[in-house]
């Protein structure tokens, strides 16, 4: 019997066809891999392989924090401070500009009598609002109010470029909670020693201290980083003999802001890492704290 010529396979063959059966990394599709993640079971290559406590997983399932035994945001990247990595590190800033702007055309609407109602004034008789205002009166909100108001254009336009050149570098280093955590604090330590020391029909506005609190921070935060620390003392020199060379500036909101700045600053840089959210945010409260005394006892004083 006659048989129709076959077509015999050596054992090149057959390692060829075996070759051509593996699968090939959903990362790397050019690279043929007999490993898959013991999570997804995707094909992974070596590069992609991370170790597990059982097999490799890939790079997702790692980020994921799926079988880490962690959350998955104990892997997203961290800022130097161990705030959260984001896409825009400037939003808080750039909403904190919106905000001084749009209070700044609300006075501008309004008149002298909204800025009255809101801006920093220990205890007086106020003609327009008619009666004694101040915060010995419980009026404790114009310690925050008082942080968005300002008095003139430049006034405004100077406070608002510092705010964008220093805070969105430190934005950006800090994360946006503990940004925003400095921002606040600051500028209440600097309305609180306004309101201690200054005369109580003394007006005064402006976000100055929050600011000044964020040169304070940037100085550390360079100091910390080793980067050559005389540009960030310049404009810190030239800010305070504006701040004690001319009249109608309230230097103790800018002292006051300073100083909670560096303290708030230091913490934030320097917290050790396995109880970095504790102290920073502890730090916080301590120089929040310290505001809410020095108020009572002007309060007390006024009163």
């Amino acid at each position: 019997m006659d048989q129709a010529p076959g077509n015999p396979q050596g054992p090149q063959d057959q390692g060829r066809q075996d070759a051509q059966a593996l699968p090939t990394c959903y990362r790397h599709p050019d690279r043929e891999t007999g490993v898959r993640c013991t999570r997804c079971e995707r094909p992974i290559c070596p590069e992609c392989m991370i170790s597990a406590s059982v097999g490799f997983q890939c790079p997702e399932c790692v980020r994921a924090g799926s079988g880490t035994g962690h959350a998955p945001s104990a892997s997203q990247p961290r800022t130097l401070a161990g705030g959260t990595v984001t896409a825009d590190p400037r939003l808080v800033t750039k909403i904190l500009i919106g905000l001084n702007l749009a209070v700044f055309l609300v006075q501008l609407s309004v008149g002298d009598r909204f800025t009255d109602s809101f801006d920093l004034i220990g205890r007086a008789y106020v003609p327009l609002l008619g009666s004694v205002e101040g915060v010995a009166e419980g009026q404790w909100y114009r310690m925050l109010t008082a942080m968005f108001l300002h008095g003139s254009y430049i006034h405004i336009l100077f406070n608002m470029l510092s705010l964008w050149w220093i805070g969105g570098p430190l934005e950006a280093a800090l994360g946006r909670a503990r940004y925003l955590a400095l921002y606040f604090v600051s500028g209440l330590a600097g309305s609180a020693l306004t309101y201690l020391v200054a005369a109580p029909n003394q007006p005064s506005l402006g976000a100055s201290g929050a600011i000044f609190g964020l040169f304070g921070a940037t100085a550390v935060l360079m100091r910390r980083l080793n980067y050559d620390m005389r540009p960030v003392i310049a404009l810190l020199v030239i800010n305070l003999i504006f701040t004690f060379g001319w009249s109608n500036i309230a230097w103790q909101a800018h002292i006051g802001g300073l100083v909670g700045g560096v303290v708030v600053g230091y913490a934030m840089v320097h917290a050790p890492r396995e109880r970095r959210a504790l102290i920073q945010y502890g730090v916080c409260a301590v120089v929040l704290a310290a505001v809410v005394v020095a108020t009572l006892v002007r309060t007390a004083q006024l009163t």
